[in-house]
């Protein structure tokens, strides 16, 4: 018995006109398509994005368009695997690089996509999450997740850059995509990564730690530079150093749809990831690596990014032989474990 499937045009063309006309679709000449045999066809594409190359085009647009006439100063780093009309760096990742010059301010917004700032280059910015006001220092990652009020603005002299990474694919997609204006933003205090500083202690009376879904807005690039250094100090040689950016109340991700990861690769290291179902993105903090995703290599310097599609074995190695290199990671795992979906193939 043969198991090909029938196509489209082996069909009548009175019968198809039929269903369409009646907004039906015959399911088997396309049900390859949606269910692939043995593991999907991703349309991401493993992509390099050099910081080199896009960052005199991002101050150039500094120059073309003020924050008045952009709100959000950014240049979408763009999958071609999706077209990149679609202004997405896999299914469910959105990459940008975002300016900020001095003395500007970029209005009070809110949205139902989640978002996180990793700072790349720049002194004396800042984003108002919630009244809570969060200095940007290059490698801090700072949370803006759905629902909350936030700004940018900047009292330093340099301009001030850093890489946005949203669900905005997924949320887009789900049609529940949607922003609102605001006015600036009443400081409160708060310290936050103080509050959280030590693992396993936590603020009393416990009443006082349901208040907020995301009691943590900021993580410092120092405390998790520092906790990646004491963690391979106690690790044996060839095994992994990685940390996750985590909800400290509840232990879960930071974020409930993307996952973020700090990764430190020690002098001439060589590691290989496991072909793992979500989309993986990669952004060098510090060092020099090499990114072999599938057939692809790439050679990234500071402040580069790229991505891996879902599926695909990586390999990371530290391209120094006398320093650690330092890599932030975003990818698709919350999302993938909620939905059941999420797998390794070694």
């Amino acid at each position: 018995m043969s198991h090909e499937l029938g196509r489209l045009e082996d069909l009548p063309a009175d019968y198809v006109a039929a269903l369409r006309a009646l907004n039906l679709v015959p399911l088997w000449p396309s049900l390859r398509a949606v269910l692939p045999p043995d593991k999907p066809v991703p349309a991401t594409r493993a992509t390099h994005w050099a910081y080199e190359a896009l960052r005199p085009l991002l101050l150039k647009a500094g120059e073309l368009t003020p924050i008045e006439k952009a709100e959000r100063r950014v240049l979408v780093l763009a999958n071609p695997g999706h077209g990149l009309e679609k202004m997405q760096a896999s299914a469910a990742i959105y990459l940008g690089m975002q300016l900020l010059l001095p003395g500007e301010w970029a209005p009070s917004h809110r949205h139902t996509p989640n978002a996180v700032r990793m700072i790349v280059e720049g002194e004396g910015a800042y984003t108002t999450v919630d009244g809570e006001k969060l200095p940007m220092s290059r490698g801090d990652l700072i949370l803006t997740p759905t629902g909350l009020w936030h700004e940018h603005g900047h009292d330093g002299r340099q301009p001030v850059v850093w890489l946005d990474v949203l669900d905005l694919p997924l949320v887009h997609y789900l049609e529940a995509s949607y922003h609102l204006p605001g006015v600036r933003q009443p400081v409160h205090p708060g310290a936050a990564e103080r509050r959280y500083a030590r693992g396993g202690l936590l603020p009393t009376p416990y009443f006082q730690r349901a208040a907020k879904a995301y009691p943590m807005l900021r993580y410092p690039w120092a405390e998790a530079r520092a906790a990646l250094l004491a963690l391979a100090g106690e690790l044996g040689a060839d095994e992994p150093v990685q940390i996750t950016y985590a909800n400290p109340e509840t232990g879960a991700h930071a974020q409930n749809i993307l996952g973020f990861y700090a990764l430190m690769l020690r002098p001439g290291q060589t590691l290989t990831l496991p072909a793992r179902s979500p989309a993986c993105v990669f952004h060098l903090i510090e060092g020099g690596v090499t990114v072999q995703a599938g057939p692809d290599t790439f050679t990234l310097a500071e402040a580069d990014t790229c991505c891996a599609p879902g599926y695909t074995p990586v390999t990371l190695g530290n391209r120094a032989g006398h320093g650690p290199a330092f890599v932030f990671l975003a990818d698709e795992t919350p999302l993938h474990c909620k939905l059941g979906v999420y797998e390794e193939r070694r």
